[in-house]
């Protein structure tokens, strides 16, 4: 038996599979193509998307085939279905629900829809990116057993496997209508109880039809679904999120924007707090946002980092990994960003507490959280920071609007008159010297008081009440996003320098729904109904939205799937239906 190399897709062609704790990315070959271990961090067991060797396979043998697939409602419990030349096959996909922090369980059923099928399947994992060989091998009736480095491997279904070149392979022969199941348990320690796929399947698809609501309060209740399962399969149980399955995915093919994103950002755990405070459907992810962020403000205070791992510890800097990386880019782990101060995410915080309070659900520890991110942003709201986009250190005209917002919407809730008086003049002062420093000639916002460009994180703020609406200085920064900023109705962050939009970076997914929104807080209905339509349309085949989209090329960039974007879209759905 040949042992079959797997190959690379296009990003819009990889499904996500989650269970809290870590994910697993499905290509269209029914490859496990990206899974990291124990933890989301962890180099990764599985890593043909960046050039690693072996994989988990479950596909037809017929090559004659077209792939496709969907995720199941209220889930991540994904569908690969391939039409061969003579039926239908498909393979249902999950990690198993609740998840243990040192066990994973990835469930695979596939079964012949129509038609008889020969089905290939191949076990041959690599831990520690590629570094770990399958060892150990052992079968006991049922059950294959074994290791690759530190994981324990136990495979379950897969009797009939043969050793093949370091690996495990075997042919299932399907009639119409029959199904076979395979459980691979991976772990950090020794487990007996049986992997009874039956149970396992009925305990994760109950877990997530109680973590996920269904959305027909919205205007796009299925894609509004997957966004909230997304968000709820990249949080741990500590409460963190990551904001990102992945790293070193390309932002442009041959640069070196190449960036990890398996760690927590506490701006998208606020952006993801809100969101689902906005919907109210289930706020479960609320609580865990406020306890994650409540946490790390009281124990940073002022020093506040801008990312932590989902354990709340300093994310390790940037290194090299020993793998090619996926085309166009160059494998790294670990992020800049963990020397990097940023003002925003004070006010950020101070919107999450403020959302949990109009929720009735902001525990007193939160309340200490808020008090201490006032502090902070009156101790350094003068200084220079990285800001949104974290790159160099100026006055960022986003971050100190942010914190204004926070620091009013906060207050408005607070029934100590006095110190809310105080925290309100606070706002006032940043808001005046801001616009004295920071305001264009022609009445919209500039990014920094020495960056005249305009922006599309300006249209934030006064979405989260910094400014009114109808405040002209709102007013005109949206004209100027507008005519400035937008491609074919898909919206860019800044120009970053005298090149045509697109060439220099992608369409920016979170820009596209914040125009949204900001259409539909001016009341121009029809524009942001089409904006939310258009950067809705720039998901990919399987739903899933990265960071930035090529708007030429229709292709998705950077890591998958991106958090703060589902994040976005979940609240646009929601604010847009009412």
């Amino acid at each position: 038996m040949t042992v079959f190399k797997g190959g690379i897709h296009s990003l819009r062609e990889y499904a996500v599979i989650a269970d809290g704790e870590r994910a697993a990315l499905i290509d269209p070959d029914g490859g496990c193509a990206w899974m990291c271990f124990p933890s989301w961090d962890s180099p990764a067991v599985f890593s043909t998307l960046v050039g690693g060797a072996g994989g988990y396979w479950v596909r037809p043998e017929d090559e004659w085939r077209v792939w496709g697939g969907y995720y199941e409602e209220r889930s991540l419990i994904w569908r690969s279905r391939w039409v061969t030349g003579d039926g239908v096959v498909e393979c249902r996909e999950a990690l198993g629900r609740p998840a243990d922090s040192d066990r994973a369980i990835l469930l695979r059923r596939v079964e012949a829809i129509r038609g008889p099928a020969r089905i290939r399947v191949e076990l041959n994992m690599r831990a520690d990116f590629s570094r770990h060989t399958m060892t150990s091998l052992r079968r006991s009736g049922q059950l294959w057993t074994g290791r690759s480095g530190e994981v324990r491997i136990r495979w379950a279904g897969a009797a009939h496997a043969e050793p093949v070149d370091g690996g495990l392979a075997m042919c299932l022969d399907l009639g119409p209508g029959q199904a076979h199941d395979l459980v691979l348990e991976l772990s950090a320690g020794d487990h007996t109880d049986p992997l009874a796929a039956d149970a396992l399947w009925a305990a994760t698809e109950n877990d997530w039809r109680a973590s996920v609501p269904a959305c027909d309060d919205t205007i796009a209740p299925r894609d509004a679904q997957l966004a909230y399962a997304v968000l709820t399969g990249l949080t741990s149980r500590t409460g963190g999120m990551v904001a990102a399955v992945t790293t070193s995915l390309p932002e442009r093919s041959g640069g070196q924007r190449n960036y990890d994103y398996r760690y927590a950002w506490i701006r998208d755990q606020c952006y993801a707090g809100q969101a689902v405070a906005a919907h109210g459907g289930r706020l479960e992810l609320l609580d865990t946002s406020v306890a994650f962020v409540a946490e790390r403000i009281l124990t940073a205070r002022e020093r506040l980092r801008p990312a932590y791992t989902v354990t709340g510890h300093p994310v390790p800097s940037e290194a090299p990994a020993p793998l090619p990386g996926y085309p166009g880019g160059n494998m790294i782990v670990g992020n800049r960003v963990t020397g990097q101060f940023q003002l925003d995410v004070f006010g950020e915080a101070l919107l999450l507490f403020a959302a949990a309070q109009r929720a009735d659900r902001l525990p007193p520890e939160a309340v200490r959280a808020a008090r201490t991110a006032v502090a902070a942003i009156a101790k350094r709201w003068q200084e220079p920071e990285a800001g949104i986009w974290e790159i160099d250190d100026r006055r960022w005209t986003h971050s100190r609007l942010t914190c204004v917002a926070g620091l009013r919407a906060f207050s408005a809730l607070v029934r100590d008159t006095a110190e809310t008086a105080g925290w309100l003049s606070l706002a006032e002062t940043i808001l005046a010297a801001t616009t004295k420093s920071s305001l264009h000639v022609t009445g919209r916002w500039r990014r920094a008081p020495d960056d005249d460009r305009i922006d599309a994180s300006l249209l934030l703020p006064p979405l989260r009440g910094a400014l009114s609406g109808d405040d002209p200085r709102t007013v005109a920064t949206l004209a100027a996003v507008r005519d400035t900023l937008v491609q074919e109705g898909f919206v860019y962050r800044y120009r970053i320098d005298e090149r045509p939009l697109g060439q220099a970076e992608g369409a920016f997914t979170l820009c596209g729904f914040l125009l949204a929104l900001a259409e539909h807080q001016q009341g121009n209905t029809a524009r942001a109904l089409g904006c939310f339509e258009r950067i809705r349309s720039s998901c990919g085949t399987t739903g899933l939205f990265t960071e930035e989209y090529d708007v030429v090329q229709r292709r998705l960039r950077a890591n998958l799937p991106q958090a703060f974007a589902h994040a976005m879209l979940l609240e646009s759905a929601t604010r847009l239906a009412r």
